[in-house]
């Protein structure tokens, strides 16, 4: 997910502040927003049957229009955070970078895949929306995780910079490998996805790379005309939201079309959520682990482990809506996981906090922890 509202949890740094306090209330009360939209949505689609074709009138890549300025609009806050000016400084720490690089693009990754097919094996929709989720590499609700937990916010920046740049070359190049190539060597049932490299690059392209190249624009200018405190403390604060409002439009038309198969089979749900909650677990704590045997110090093992565990859904639920449709089972695994993706991260701040404590780490400058 996206910070919706500011670069800075409510209550700064402040650590004798619960938590969840220091989170904005509408990141705070994402849950109940998406479970709002849910039932708006369920509503909507037993009240107007037509709805599915009302919204086809007019397409974007084979996406409704209304669909496509919501899913455009959803990611396009994102990336506008990112500071795209400071790449060249993930040099000065190699370790960092590697470990990041190999966590996000290789090993993360193929640990969803392990999970989407033995959780879900005969589920193949739910299952390849799980896989998609996991090429999504999280680039903008990690600052959030990271100042929770008292993080590098530069070295945050970085990786999210290098995320962003990643997903355009590479997503659609593993996306293609992780549905097709790879079942298929290991003698897996595919169910006949026949899936595209340009399908999803096309997808991938639309629906990222305009709102990149938007986000990008928006930076480089507001910065040079105001000055980065003006853009990140006023503006980012003032289209944040629009993330939120995007994302829940997403979530109400997906639902309203959706809704009878929900109502119907309730469990599927379920069974989403449990790939998503080990996964959550293990590429976090795998990642905690491996800063803290690097030497990275707390605040860098703390930026390389949110910065691991956390996801794009607003890319997954875009790719699977524009590759397989807003009715498909991949659009609505990709639903499932910012449901449960804030209270478990917000478990995870308090893991890592626990950790900073419970354990010694080198070149330890992040602010004292009070207790």
């Amino acid at each position: 997910m996206s910070d919706t509202v500011s670069e800075k949890p409510v209550g700064g740094t402040d650590l004798d502040t619960p938590v969840m306090q220091r989170l904005s209330t509408l990141d705070r009360f994402l849950p109940v927003w998406i479970v709002a939209g849910m039932a708006l949505g369920l509503l909507l689609g037993r009240t107007f049957s037509g709805l599915n074709d009302a919204l086809d009138t007019v397409k974007v890549a084979d996406v409704s229009l209304p669909i496509a300025i919501g899913l455009l609009l959803m990611m396009y806050p994102v990336l506008a955070k990112v500071r795209y000016g400071e790449l060249h400084t993930v040099t000065h720490d190699r370790r960092l970078l590697v470990s990041s690089l190999v966590i996000n693009w290789l090993l993360a990754p193929a640990l969803m895949f392990a999970l989407a097919w033995i959780f879900l094996p005969d589920l193949p929709e739910y299952r390849t929306g799980l896989i998609i989720v996991g090429l999504a590499r999280c680039i903008a609700m990690v600052l959030i995780w990271n100042d929770l937990s008292c993080r590098d916010r530069e070295a945050a920046a970085v990786l999210v910079a290098i995320n962003s740049v990643f997903q355009i070359v590479a997503f659609a190049g593993l996306g293609y490998f992780y549905l097709e190539l790879l079942p298929g060597w290991l003698g897996l049932d595919q169910e006949s996805l026949n899936v595209s490299v340009w399908t999803i690059a096309r997808s991938v392209l639309i629906f990222l790379g305009i709102p990149l190249l938007a986000g990008f624009l928006t930076r480089l200018l507001g910065e040079r005309a105001y000055g980065r405190d003006w853009y990140e403390t006023r503006l980012l604060p003032r289209i944040g939201p629009i993330a939120l409002y995007g994302l829940l439009f997403t979530i109400v038309v997906l639902f309203a079309l959706q809704g009878d198969t929900i109502t119907r089979q309730p469990w599927d749900v379920v069974r989403i959520a449990v790939p998503l909650l080990v996964y959550f677990a293990i590429t976090f704590a795998g990642s905690f682990l491996v800063g803290h045997r690097l030497g990275l110090g707390y605040p860098r093992t703390a930026t390389l482990s949110f910065t691991a565990a956390g996801n794009n859904f607003e890319l997954a639920i875009a790719v699977c809506i524009g590759v397989f449709g807003v009715t498909s089972g991949q659009a609505l695994a990709g639903v499932v996981g910012p449901l449960i993706e804030v209270p478990v991260l917000v478990g995870l701040v308090y893991a890592a906090l626990w950790a900073r404590r419970r354990f010694s780490f080198s070149a330890d400058t992040a602010p004292a922890v009070h207790r």
